[in-house]
Formats: C-alpha cells, structure tokens, sequence
C-alpha cells in the first residue's frame, strides 16, 4: 500500500460539504454513513449484500474483536479484510468507549485502563499504544485514537479532565502510530457541550497533526438539541481540508442535521439492530413490522425502495416471519434499512453537489411529517 491517504473537497452548500477520501482500498463518498460490523460482521448480512447497499466503508470494533477472536489471531489469518471477507475501507474504533460501557471493574490511570472483559472476566489493559498495535494487526485502514469518553451528565471540570487526558493520550497515539503509508490516524475532539472546551481539544489536535478528525463524546444521551448545538460550531474548528467523523450517529433526522453542519462521516448500529428487532427506516419514517395491522397488507414497506424486501416481499409476509422467529425477517429488514441509510446519504451528497440542500431536506421533513400510510 504505497497510495497515501487523502481527502478530496468537492462542493460546498452552506456548512455542508461533498468530497472523497482516498485509500489504497477504494474511494469512500461523504457523506458517508458507515455500517457496523462490530465482531466481523455486519449482523444478519453478506459482505456483498452491504456492499450493494452502497456503503464504501465498514466500522469494526477493537474491543469486541480484542476480547474475540483476538487480534493476533486475526493478522496471523491475514487480517481483519480477508478474514471478514470484506476488501474495501475499514475503520475500527478505538476500544475507549467500549471499555467505559461495558467492561467491569475498570481502574483509569494516566496509562490507560485495566478492566474485566464482560464476556469472561478476563483481565486486559489498553492504553494508546496497545490500542494503536491491536488496530495494526487488524489491518484496519482508519484507526483511531485512544481517548476516554466520559459518562454524562458530568460537571465541566471531570470534562475539561478527561477531555486533558485524551489529549495526552491523542498525542502518545500518534507516536505510536508512527509512519504508516496508506493508512490513516484520526484524533477525536472532546470537551462536552462547552464550546471553550471543544476549541481546546481541536487546537491540541491540530497541533499534533491527523490524518481526519473525529468529534467525540456525542449522541450519548444528551438530546438532539443539545447534540445540534454543540454541532452548530464544533466542526469549525476542525481543518477545512480534513474529513470530519461524527461518532456514533444515528437516526435519519441526526444525519440530516449533522450533514447540514458540516460532517463527512457517521456510524450506527441503529439499521441493524431495528431490522432485528422488527423495526424498518422509510422516507415516512418508522415502520414497525410487529404491528397487527400489517398482517394482511400486500403493499411493500416503502413503493419507492429497490431493495430485495420492497422488490420481492410484502409487509405481510414481512410480519409473518417476524412472528414466527425466522431468520430472514432480521436479514431482509436489515438489508432494506442499510439500503435506505445509504439512499439518504446518496440523496443529501447530490443535493449538496446541485447546491439545493435546503429544498432537500425540507422535502424529508415533508415526506417524514406524513408518516407511514395504513392500509386501506
């Protein structure tokens, strides 16, 4: 992998952006959304079936993949590519938040953190630099810097702390990182809802020097309002010629939202875990299949969709086979709302590109405002 990384910017609307991000292993379009492939895979989907849905990149997760199968198994098969079948972009977090989520008995230090896995009890420690080798020997061609999430709420001094910290910590993932052609190293901003805070965290970023950057500690609970006004200048402090990730979003109306202020890339579990759960995305909104009154509905989920559970299936068959507990409900309702989350980003890069955003995002507030249409 000689190509280096790089970010192209296209076309701008307002605060919104379109552009590219080079790799060695493909282009990636922003916006972007990021399906999450959190063990390997993206649950009850075939790397290709993801990849026809449109999306450019995958998301994996260091701490899940750490924990299992483990990351010197996974080099030692080629790595986390060949090993998920998977030969485009892949972004792996940095296994912080996970550890701040999930795993027991933590203990934070200016090193790092120790902890219990929350699968076996196990002991592990990560710190920048054992987090910068994990996501080495996943091969992963995004990686991220360690940093600790705080928990909210939170007073504004435990922020400015912790926010201290992952910098310390940003600037330790960089040495470690070291010099690595065709792979990329990016730093995440912290700082809460404080906008003096936020603009600590980017000037330390920049002084260190990232390939892209990552807006941190948001959608963790705080709300859509409070989210949007941190959004309103966080990315403005980040480099115009860089791409800008933000963490952990979301739902339809967070994407519009975060896009029109000026993010390139977004990642949820959101589309698979409500096609498991019998929940499907559409222009109209939420759609739950579960319902009563889809039992004998021949229409699709959405007349306008072209995936293979709109083109094939009806809502009623669709309710049947989540009633009954079969397999292919989680697998066609995932699919379709991979489909739709990449039509969304699809929809949002044209109208930024033809500069007509606003019009855009008026008409999905319109079509969402509708709701979805019962059957006659």
């Amino acid at each position: 992998m000689s190509e280096r990384f790089h970010f192209t910017l296209r076309t701008t609307d307002g605060r919104a952006r379109t552009g590219t991000i080079h790799t060695p292993r493909g282009e990636i379009r922003t916006p972007a959304f990021m399906p999450v492939g959190t063990a390997a895979t993206v649950k009850a989907m075939l790397p290709e079936s993801v990849r026809a849905t449109g999306a450019d990149i995958l998301l994996g997760n260091t701490y899940h993949l750490m924990l299992r199968p483990g990351a010197e198994r996974i080099a030692r098969l080629g790595g986390l590519h060949r090993f998920m079948n998977w030969d485009r972009p892949i972004l792996t977090d940095s296994g912080g938040f996970q550890v701040m989520s999930l795993a027991a008995l933590r203990k934070l230090t200016e090193d790092g953190v120790t902890f219990s896995s929350h699968i076996d009890g196990s002991k592990h420690t990560l710190s920048p630099e054992t987090s910068m080798e994990i996501q080495r020997l996943l091969g992963s061609d995004i990686v991220m810097c360690f940093d600790e999430c705080p928990a909210l709420p939170a007073t504004e001094e435990a922020v400015a702390q912790s926010m201290r910290l992952s910098m310390r910590w940003a600037q330790r993932s960089r040495d470690a990182f070291g010099d690595r052609p065709g792979h990329a190293l990016f730093g995440i901003m912290q700082g809460g809802v404080t906008p003096e805070l936020r603009e600590e965290s980017a000037e330390a970023l920049k002084s260190i020097g990232f390939d892209g950057y990552a807006i941190g500690g948001l959608a963790v609970g705080e709300g859509q309002e409070a989210m949007f006004g941190v959004l309103d200048y966080a990315p403005g402090f980040l480099p115009v010629d860089k791409p800008r990730y933000l963490m952990g979003v979301g739902k339809p109306d967070d994407i519009v939202g975060a896009v029109q202020r000026g993010v390139d890339m977004m990642d949820c579990v959101l589309p698979s875990r409500s096609g498991r759960t019998g929940q499907a995305w559409t222009r109209r909104g939420q759609v739950n299949i579960k319902n009563a009154r889809h039992a004998d509905d021949p229409r699709p989920l959405d007349e306008h969709c072209t995936c293979p559970a709109c083109t094939g299936y009806s809502r009623a068959y669709l309710h049947h086979v989540f009633r009954a507990g079969e397999m292919i409900s989680g697998m066609l309702l995932t699919w379709h709302n991979l489909h739709y989350f990449q039509e969304l980003m699809e929809g949002l890069r044209g109208a930024i590109a033809e500069g007509r955003l606003d019009d855009h995002v008026a008409d999905f507030h319109a079509a969402r405002a509708q709701g979805d249409i019962p059957p006659l």
